[in-house]
């Protein structure tokens, strides 16, 4: 019998196994960095181990130091959780050699399909359908070159020991190969430190749809139902859903089928997630098979009334599988959105800063999965998602409405969030109508306005107004307050706006220019503002922190500065040629050189930061005066990275 489970992970993950643990009656361990010294699955597990500094090679990736607080602590057995070293099959090994049960699959069958390479091999030889390919041994730039001569275009690289998106490139004609061999190599070594790429034919506009399966060491394998991931932004899953809309109760038991009989190729044991292509014409094919368990999993919980994470340890404490295939069913709908503090205005930039504010939503049917409260800060040491946000209902319609409401009423002030985006994909008329394949976001979404930079309209700017004039006259409702007239001066991040406020009895106005906003039965109380507008009534909740004013309503988030106590802003610096990082990060690639001229938008150093790699470019034409960082270097947000001096660059061209 084991007793007590150490959880070598950290975040949502971690939270959400330490739940179900100790509510199967094991002991927890948490271990930690110095950066998760306060994090919320720190303190939620019985005891926890500090392993490191926040880089994630010092802690989380440090093996010894995660075996050194198993010892400590007297834990009995790891569970990995999903990322980190989850699917390292060494890390495997070394608790096996240390008599602490590792909660996943043995080594072997980690070692197999964690190379995309030797396990599209394996499963050419199950007889499990795969993309055609080219899988060469370590195969140079100029093999794979010649090879993707052979196979045709349009292809895709992908790092044979990636995961996650990374290393995985599309490419449509020859033109494109050489530098997208060298981009997905560095991708890949700096995510996985492994280089070795393969080609697959490209699967134009497929689904992405993958199956649950679970075997135990008594030679028993199931499937538990398949989860659509079709919704992807650069080849990483956005939404999530239980079951796929477009898979057949036929194609689901053929696909099902064929995912065991992948466990059962390379003798596995627990929970493991098998990938597949579908096209338009539900011919599938084997994409990987992720040896742990997934971000996505609360879906599959949710329609089979299963806890994935009871299995898994009732697994490695040697035990039949609870459930055989046959009494496995599938109950109503489940759809999953990652909710990260990223901005979509400007190409999902991750954000990192305080979170003021963090409130998710209630209601019948809702579920998030979060290792974050109010006051945590989003660093740029790990992951910036903030939960998983699960909606279910006896329909898909049902839970698409949760979902969405869910989206609305959850509060986030402090970091720029992908919220409003996500809810604007779960109501779109294609989502809705169960046609969206991996090309969905990029057909439908690249002209949305959530994905544009928003310029205040009347309305919210009035909203704003009126929390600010109320702050400045001290009323609890304007009813109340004398009549006065207060101007006002907003930041909302690409504009400075002067308002003047009126209030007058139970109204008060807002003048922009030429526009006029009123409101009326103004009162506030509890961060809420409670108002009617156009006879309607509503309420809009905000927060204060310094000069900085978070605010939500309609379903959307807004936030400015107050100006108006301050002096003249500055420029900003934005065309001004001095180029900032806008996150901590590495930096991977310096692709540009003083003395060269350059035009706006052109890459100028390539910055590594939370798993993915951001080019850094040129905010004005001109001629580069200095570059104030090397290759290698670990940068802060806002440090100086270059400096152009603009006007120059006709003269360079003069030249020319």
């Amino acid at each position: 019998m084991l007793k007590k489970l150490l959880i070598a992970n950290r975040g949502e993950i971690a939270v959400r196994i330490i739940r179900t643990a100790k509510a199967l009656g094991y002991r927890t361990v948490a271990v930690y960095s110095e950066a998760d010294a306060h994090a919320m699955h720190t303190e939620l597990a019985d005891e926890a181990v500090c392993i490191g500094p926040a880089q994630v090679a010092a802690s989380y990736l440090n093996a010894e130091s995660i075996l050194e607080a198993a010892r400590k602590t007297g834990a009995d057995c790891i569970h990995p959780g999903y990322g980190f070293l989850s699917e390292n099959a060494g890390f495997s090994n070394a608790c096996k050699d240390a008599g602490i049960v590792f909660v996943g699959p043995p080594a072997n069958a980690i070692e197999l399909m964690g190379s995309k390479r030797r396990s599209k091999i394996a499963m050419q030889e199950a007889g499990v359908p795969v993309v055609p390919g080219f899988e060469g041994d370590n195969a140079s730039d100029d093999e794979l070159i010649a090879a993707a001569a052979d196979l045709g275009y349009p292809l895709m690289i992908k790092a044979s020991a990636g995961g996650g998106g990374r290393g995985m490139r599309l490419v449509s004609d020859p033109s494109g190969l050489a530098d997208n061999i060298k981009r997905a190599r560095s991708e890949s070594r700096q995510a996985f430190g492994d280089d070795e790429l393969i080609l697959e034919k490209a699967v134009i506009e497929p689904r992405h749809v993958e199956i649950q399966i679970f075997a135990d060491q008594h030679g028993n394998a199931v499937y538990l139902g398949e989860r659509d991931c079709s919704v992807q932004r650069r080849h990483q899953k956005v939404v999530e859903e239980a079951p796929s809309p477009f898979v057949t109760p036929d194609l689901r038991a053929a696909m099902g089928k064929a995912a065991v009989k992948a466990a059962l190729a390379c003798n596995y044991e627990g929970a493991g997630t098998v990938e597949f292509l579908v096209d338009k014409d539900r011919n599938f094919y084997f994409l990987e098979m992720n040896t742990r368990l997934q971000v996505e999993h609360p879906v599959t919980e949710l329609v089979t009334g299963q806890d994935l994470v009871a299995w898994q340890l009732r697994v490695a404490e040697g035990l039949a599988l609870p459930l055989a295939q046959e009494d496995i069913q599938l109950n109503g709908h489940a759809i999953e959105v990652r909710l990260y503090a990223e901005d979509p205005a400007h190409d999902f930039t991750p954000q990192t800063g305080p979170l003021h504010i963090f409130q998710p939503a209630e209601g019948e049917g809702l579920r998030f999965d979060t290792g974050v409260r109010s006051g945590d800060d989003v660093t740029p040491h790990y992951d910036p998602m903030l939960a998983k946000v699960i909606a279910w209902g006896n329909n898909r319609d049902e839970a698409r409405r949760r979902l969405i409401r869910a989206l609305e009423d959850t509060r986030v002030f402090g970091v720029t969030t992908n919220r409003y985006f996500l809810s604007r994909i779960i109501a779109d008329n294609t989502f809705g109508a169960g046609q969206a394949t991996t090309a969905f976001l990029q057909q439908a979404f690249s002209d949305d306005p959530s994905l544009q930079p928003a310029r205040l309209n009347i309305r919210k700017l009035a909203l704003a107004a009126c929390v600010l004039a109320h702050g400045a006259t001290g009323a609890q409702t304007w009813s109340n307050a004398p009549a006065t007239t207060t101007p006002i001066k907003l930041s909302t991040g690409n504009e400075t706006v002067d308002l003047l406020v009126q209030s007058q009895g139970d109204s008060l106005s807002c003048r922009f220019e030429d526009e006029v906003h009123e409101l009326k039965e103004i009162s506030i109380h509890h961060d809420v503002l409670c108002f009617t507008d156009n006879g309607v009534r509503q309420r809009c909740h905000y927060h204060r922190h310094g000069d900085s004013l978070y605010l939500q309503a309609f379903g959307e988030s807004w936030s400015v500065t107050d100006l108006t106590h301050q002096p003249a802003a500055s420029a900003n610096g934005t065309g001004s040629g001095r180029i900032q990082a806008s996150m901590d990060g590495a930096i991977i690639d310096v692709v540009a050189e003083p003395g060269q001229a350059v035009l706006q938008g052109e890459t100028l150093i390539i910055l590594e930061a939370m798993k993915m790699e951001h080019p850094v470019k040129a905010d004005c034409d001109g001629v580069i005066h200095q570059i104030l960082t090397n290759k290698g270097d670990q940068v802060k947000r806002n440090q100086l990275l270059v400096e152009i001096t603009t006007g120059e660059l006709s003269e360079q061209e003069n030249k020319k």
